[in-house]
């Protein structure tokens, strides 16, 4: 088959991040399967208008805003009518590709913008992307769709009226092997861990005053906080800590190499995820696998990779609760042993092997041949 993805970030992309991780993994095995399969996305500075990934073609054109236009245009003169099939990946704007795409395609969803205007743009255009979002994706509501989580499932249908039985579930994948067994030491210090670009989505400055509040009961408790923070929001991190009581128990690391993230998610005895939304939170299966249970706020996405009670604790989105569960968690030693154990079984199963043939099944690739 010819497959045509679509997305406005590649895995070369400066910006890439965990989607584009899963959307790799993805086309590399359509390839290996012997597929032809093209990438259209943006073209940032530094990186050619044409490449080549792990066996397949990427094209490059425009950028953050006008790769929508350019890709479109590139499609209508290069591949319409020689395309099998086409996935167009959305996050925040959509391809809008069902109004020049003749061929079967499917949308794929990680996960809808809706708060996170708030918090990463001004006003106004933050009220202006927050009242528009659902307005355009009502567009395409009528086209199958693939996503990661329940949570961004009934978000489609709430917001953008998706019928529910278009909406196919599939499971996130990791890099990341899962710890052969737990006999790994942990610090010497119970340790809270924040991981993750430090920027207003990301509510950074909640586990710091969560650390603070669970730090009265659990005199020993020490936080670590890396990743980058080179902004104004990273900037009032740096400040709290400064001036909080406990900075000599804080360490503010900035951002971190990947085996240097790796060996803090196993060494770690507690994470805490506090975003104002995700598609599912691949951090957090991430930690579970090597053996490091997580607490988070109670959003879309973290309450479906944070199985509440037993792989971790979901909490009420507030500073305060947040310190009630690290409390909690870190206060019982057999509680947290067994949360422990089953955050590492349950991260087992998000492999690429079960992504992709989760993927297959829900995209319906091979059934409209």
């Amino acid at each position: 088959m010819r497959i045509v993805w679509f997305s406005w970030k590649d895995k070369k992309h400066p910006l890439t991040g965990g989607a584009e991780l899963v959307t790799d993994h993805i086309l590399t095995r359509l390839a290996q399967d012997g597929h032809d399969v093209t990438l259209l996305t943006s073209r940032p500075e530094g990186l050619p208008p044409e490449d080549s990934i792990n066996g397949y073609k990427v094209i490059r054109h425009g950028n953050r805003y006008s790769v929508y236009w350019q890709t479109a245009q590139y499609y209508k003169k290069h591949l319409r009518g020689t395309v099998d099939a086409s996935i167009e990946e959305i996050n925040t704007i959509p391809f809008f590709t069902r109004f020049y795409v003749k061929e079967p395609s499917s949308l794929f969803f990680h996960q809808l913008a809706r708060q996170v205007w708030f918090y990463q743009m001004i006003w106004p255009l933050s009220w202006v992307g927050y009242l528009i979002e659902p307005l355009y994706l009502r567009l395409l509501n009528k086209q199958r769709v693939i996503t990661v989580s329940e949570s961004t499932k009934q978000d489609l249908v709430k917001t953008a009226r998706f019928k529910s039985e278009n909406i196919k579930i599939i499971r996130e994948g990791i890099e990341l092997e899962p710890l052969a067994s737990l006999n790994i030491d942990k610090l010497p210090e119970p340790t809270l861990l924040s991981l993750g670009s430090v920027r207003p989505m990301k509510r950074t400055a909640d586990i710091v005053k969560a650390f603070e509040h669970a730090k009265a009961s659990i005199p020993g408790l020490k936080l670590i906080i890396a990743g980058d923070a080179n902004d104004p929001y990273g900037d009032k991190v740096a400040d709290m800590v400064t001036n909080s009581p406990y900075k000599d128990d804080i360490s503010l690391l900035g951002r971190v190499s990947i085996e240097e993230k790796y060996d803090l998610m196993r060494r770690a005895h507690v994470m805490a995820v506090t975003s104002v939304k995700e598609g599912w939170g691949l951090i957090v299966t991430e930690a579970n696998s090597q053996g490091t249970p997580v607490v988070a706020y109670d959003v879309d996405g973290l309450r479906d990779s944070v199985k509440h009670g037993r792989t971790g604790i979901v909490t009420a989105p507030n500073p305060g609760a947040l310190g009630d569960s690290i409390i909690q968690l870190l206060s019982d030693n057999k509680t947290y042993s067994t949360m422990r154990e089953a955050a590492w079984e349950d991260s087992k199963q998000y492999t690429f092997d079960n992504l992709y043939n989760d993927f297959l099944a829900a995209s319906g690739l091979f059934d409209r041949r």
